[in-house]
C-alpha cells in the first residue's frame, strides 16, 4: 500500500478481528487486532480516515445476532488504536452513507459485522459495490480470511484500480512469508506436519514433496501413515480410507528425494483423556486397547536433529495431543527445536491455529522467524492455491 496516497481520502479497510468473546462479550484475546494496528496508524499518519470492516464469529442470518455485533469490539480497538473509535450499526445504506459523510480527516469508523449479510459471504457484486461507495481506496490486511471469495475480501476490489487499492502490512508480510518457503527455500527445507487426520493435510503433503528435502508427520495422522506399512497402531487414530494414499504419498517422496520421517515410538494411553495411563512404546506395535497420542523420546530426538540441521522450516499441527500435559511433550520439543534452529539462522514459518497456539504456550513466538495469523489461509497458500483475496488486490 505504499505506493497509494492516503493524504484526505476515506479508505475503506478489511482487517481480521474475529477474535474470542467471553460470555460477558469482551474480547479475550486481541492478537488479531493488535496485529493490524501498525497498517491502521500508518495509514492515520498519512491523513487519510479509516472505514474498518470485519466479521466477527458465524452469525446465522434471521436469528438474533446481537452476540456477534463487532460493537462489542470498540472499546478494545479503541485502546489498543489509543484513539476513539465510532461505531456504526450496519456495513451498508443510508445509515452507513450518512456516518462516512460526517467524518472528519483521521476519524476511525467501525462498521457492524460484514456477516450479518448472505450477500457477504456470498461474494455478491451489488453489496460488494455498496461498501466500495463508501470510499477512495480499498486496503486489504485480512489474510485469515484470504482464501474466502467473500464480497469485503475479494469482490470489493474488482472497484478500484490498481493505484487505489493494495495490501496492508500484516498481509504483506503473510503473502511474502509464505511465498518465500514456496519458491525460494534455502535447503535442507524441513516440513513439519502434524493434527488428527491425512485427509486435512493431503493437498499440503503433495505440495510438499516436490519442494522440500525432509517431512517430519506426528500427530493422529501419523498413524495412518504407520498402518499402511503394515504397523500395529491398537486403537489410533486412523483413517482407513486414506490407507492405499498414504503408502502412494510414501512412493512418491521416494521417488522425488523428499525424507518422511514417522514416529519410531509413541506415548500410548489407555483412554482418551488428561488423566489416562501411559506408556512410551514403538509406535507400530501399539497393544490393540492403547492409542497413540504423542511422539515418543526416540521421535522427539530424531526430529529435533533433522530440524536443527535446516536452513527453511515450516510448521503446521502439532505432534499430539498437548492440550493435555500428559501428552505436550512432543509439541512442545519441537517448538522449542523450531526456536533453537530459528537461533542458528533458518527461516522458520509457524502456519496453522494449534501451531501457532502450541508456539504461543510455549512461550516461543518471538524466537521464530513468521507466526501466520492465518490457519486456513496459510495452509491453502502452502497448498499451492491461489488465494481470492490476494489475486484481487494483485490483478
Amino acid at each position: 500500500m505504499k505506493h497509494i496516497n492516503f493524504d484526505n481520502k476515506k479508505v475503506l479497510i478489511r482487517v481480521d478481528f474475529n477474535v474470542p468473546l467471553d460470555d460477558q462479550l469482551h474480547v479475550t484475546d486481541s492478537t488479531r487486532i493488535e496485529k493490524a494496528i501498525p497498517t491502521l496508524k500508518y495509514i492515520l499518519e498519512q491523513g487519510g480516515t479509516l472505514i474498518v470492516c470485519t466479521h466477527l464469529g458465524r452469525p446465522k442470518p434471521s436469528t438474533d445476532n446481537a452476540k456477534y455485533s463487532t460493537m462489542h469490539l470498540k472499546d478494545t480497538f479503541s485502546a489498543l488504536l489509543r484513539k476513539e473509535v465510532k461505531f456504526v450499526n450496519d456495513c451498508v445504506g443510508d445509515v452507513v452513507s450518512s456516518a462516512v459523510a460526517a467524518l472528519k480527516k483521521g476519524d476511525v469508523l467501525l462498521l457492524e459485522n460484514t456477516r450479518f449479510y448472505k450477500e457477504e459471504t456470498e461474494g455478491e457484486p451489488e453489496f460488494s459495490k455498496q461498501l466500495a461507495s463508501l470510499a477512495d481506496i480499498y486496503i486489504n490486511d485480512a489474510f485469515g480470511t484470504a482464501h474466502r471469495a467473500h464480497a469485503s475480501t475479494t469482490t470489493v476490489a474488482n472497484y478500484f484500480d490498481k493505484y487505489h487499492k493494495g495490501f496492508g502490512f500484516l498481509m504483506d508480510a503473510e503473502v511474502s512469508n509464505g511465498l518465500k518457503v514456496l519458491h525460494d527455500a534455502e535447503s535442507p527445507f524441513t516440513a513439519i506436519v502434524g493434527g488428527a487426520k491425512v485427509s486435512d493435510k493431503i493437498q499440503l503433503l503433495e505440495n510438499l514433496i516436490a519442494k522440500a528435502d525432509n517431512i517430519l508427520i506426528g500427530g493422529g495422522m501419523a498413524y495412518t501413515f504407520i498402518k499402511s506399512t503394515g504397523g500395529e497402531i491398537g486403537k489410533s487414530l486412523c483413517e482407513n480410507e486414506f490407507l492405499e494414499l498414504a503408502k502412494e504419498i510414501l512412493a512418491k517422496a521416494g521417488d522425488k528425494g523428499c525424507k518422511i520421517y514417522l514416529p519410531e515410538d509413541s506415548v500410548s494411553a489407555s483412554v482418551f483423556g488428561a488423566d489416562a495411563e501411559t506408556k512410551v512404546v514403538p509406535s507400530n506395535t501399539i497393544s490393540p486397547e492403547w492409542m497413540g497420542l504423542d511422539i515418543g523420546p526416540l521421535a522427539v530426538d530424531a526430529f529435533s536433529k533433522v530440524i536443527m540441521a535446516s536452513k527453511t522450516i515450516i510448521w503446521n499441527g502439532p505432534m499430539g495431543v498437548f492440550e493435555f500435559e500428559k501428552f505436550s511433550n512432543g509439541t512442545f520439543a519441537i517448538a522449542h527445536a523450531v526456536a533453537a534452529a530459528t537461533k542458528n539462522g533458518a527461516f522458520s514459518l509457524i502456519g496453522g491455529g494449534d501451531s501457532v497456539s502450541a508456539i504461543n504456550k510455549a512461550g516461543l513466538e518471538d524466537s521464530v522467524s513468521f507466526v501466520s495469523t492465518g490457519g486456513g489461509a496459510m495452509l491453502e497458500m502452502l497448498e499451492g492455491k491461489i488465494l481470492p483475496g490476494v489475486a484481487a488486490i494483485q490483478e
